[in-house]
């Protein structure tokens, strides 16, 4: 418990000694636009990145996908609490960039049972939220993305994405639980 609490200090004054060693104010508070932008953002990510896919082949999407994660998710702060709706064990978790992408596109050796989640002909994509929670420089969101395929068939996910600022000023994912609907038994 000790040492998890000296690396969770030493991670923090990390990423937040420079901005002020260079003499830079950041005003990092979220506001609920902001938030709502970025779900919205990820949503016609989402459907850019299928429909790059079924237009231009997986190796367009993957170059898309790339740009979407390198400015949505926040792997260059450290690790991101991703856990996709369509994973399992060993394989479950994404904390990395590299997982994320395999998870989205597929095409990874190192995760050969991704086959991309992006590239399922998604068409449309939209944010039910139940609450979003706002704590100064981070917020939380809980709720439903109700995602459309091209047969019209929607797709529910319970999802969870909690948001933080970095250095720029950026709204970054740093956690992504998604989830199918409890079905019943």
């Amino acid at each position: 418990m000790k040492i998890a609490l000296a690396l969770t200090a030493v991670a923090l004054t990390a990423v937040t000694v420079p901005a002020f060693a260079k003499g830079v104010v950041i005003n990092q508070a979220i506001t609920e636009a902001e938030v709502l932008a970025a779900q919205q953002g990820w949503c016609k990510a989402l459907v850019d990145i299928s429909t790059t896919g079924a237009k231009s082949g997986q190796p367009a999407a993957k170059a898309l996908a790339e740009k979407v994660i390198d400015g949505a998710y926040g792997y260059q702060m450290g690790a991101v609490l991703f856990k996709p709706t369509l994973t399992v064990n060993p394989q479950t978790f994404r904390t990395t960039r590299a997982g994320a992408l395999a998870y989205f596109v597929g095409g990874d050796p190192a995760f050969p049972k991704d086959t991309g989640f992006a590239l399922k002909g998604w068409t449309k994509c939209d944010i039910d939220n139940a609450a979003v929670f706002i704590a100064g420089d981070s917020a939380t969101t809980m709720g439903k993305v109700n995602i459309t395929g091209k047969d019209g068939k929607v797709t529910t996910v319970d999802k969870t994405w909690k948001f933080v600022k970095d250095d720029a000023g950026r709204l970054r994912i740093v956690v992504h639980h998604s989830s199918l609907e409890y079905s019943g038994l």
